[in-house]
């Protein structure tokens, strides 16, 4: 029995992950998550999960837990996933996204705890507004968040303590994920769910800037795939993976796609870009096609599932 630490197991990729971990009747899986932004029916239900609504603030508590439970694999997805947020809330971000990380690291290494392997969950807003594309995983690292500037200092800590204290570490940079279970009512939902959620609800879609701007939109089913696969190859260890598709698609080039493949006519409202906002962004993702991954979801097949 694979003993399965997920934080942020109700959140839209935590639960995704949960999902296809459950698959495996061999795998026993505790979720922690304070409920800020996930769901608690997004968990499925199964005898051999167990859902603990707690932060990973609770740092006491995240010492016993554990120590008692001696985790096999511990994915760490727990974050405030808001760029706006972290503009207003900066300090307390940076206990989410940060210092739960550092405990989760100390706890494991203070007490000699034997992880096969915990995955650290980064995001591509680290390299921020840096000209150079595809963003590889040696492009220049500008955060302009201190959610960026706390995820980009969360995988170093990740990977830097599994070199010192021999901890078996590794950590992905997600780019625009999307798929089931998005909630287009968080603070940052992907701009998909918000899409579809303005379809359902006839309501006109907001496009912050011209809608030229560019993302590496990555289905779920591959982002749960490379997570799973980047966790359990004992060749993928103290390395950051961009988890994208290597491939840039518009927004005004997704709308599109959307109205065709709903038959709908959404209309669009366009209006200034945002603070933070990053024009233009998509993955190189070599080094994950070289560790034995290869994404199988096109944007167009993606949308296609998504709205099915």
């Amino acid at each position: 029995m694979k003993k399965i630490l997920v934080t942020g197991g109700a959140g839209f990729i935590g639960s995704s992950l949960v999902d296809e971990l459950i698959k495996d009747e061999g795998n026993r899986i505790t979720i922690v998550d304070d409920l800020s932004m996930g769901k608690r029916d997004n968990i499925p239900k199964s005898d051999r999960i167990t859902f603990y609504e707690k932060s990973v603030c609770d740092y006491e508590y995240m010492q016993e837990l554990l120590i008692n439970e001696k985790f096999n694999y511990i994915y760490h997805l727990a974050a405030v996933a808001s760029v706006a947020d972290s503009i207003e809330r900066p300090a307390y971000t940076h206990q989410v996204n940060l210092e739960s990380t550092l405990n989760i690291l100390e706890t494991v290494r203070i007490n000699k705890l034997a992880i096969t392997k915990m995955l650290f969950s980064s995001s591509a807003a680290v390299y921020g507004d840096d000209p150079t594309l595809p963003k590889k995983e040696i492009s220049p690292i500008k955060p302009k968040t201190p959610y960026a500037i706390d995820k980009y200092a969360s995988e170093q800590f990740v990977l830097r303590y599994g070199e010192l204290y021999d901890i078996q570490t590794v950590a992905v940079r997600f780019f625009n994920v999307y798929g089931p279970k998005q909630n287009p009512k968080s603070p940052y939902s992907g701009v998909l769910s918000i899409l579809k959620d303005s379809i359902d609800n006839n309501r006109s879609f907001k496009v912050f800037g011209d809608g030229e701007q560019y993302r590496d939109f990555v289905f779920i089913n591959d982002v749960v795939g490379a997570i799973i696969h980047l966790a359990t190859s004992s060749k993928c260890v103290h390395e950051v993976y961009n988890v994208g598709t290597g491939k840039r698609t518009s927004l005004n080039n997704v709308i599109k796609d959307f109205k065709e493949i709903l038959s709908s006519n959404i209309p669009i409202e366009y209006a200034n870009s945002r603070t933070g906002d990053i024009k233009y962004s998509y993955a190189d993702i070599q080094k994950l096609l070289d560790s034995g991954y290869t994404p199988k979801y096109s944007v167009t097949q993606g949308l296609r599932l998504y709205l099915k």
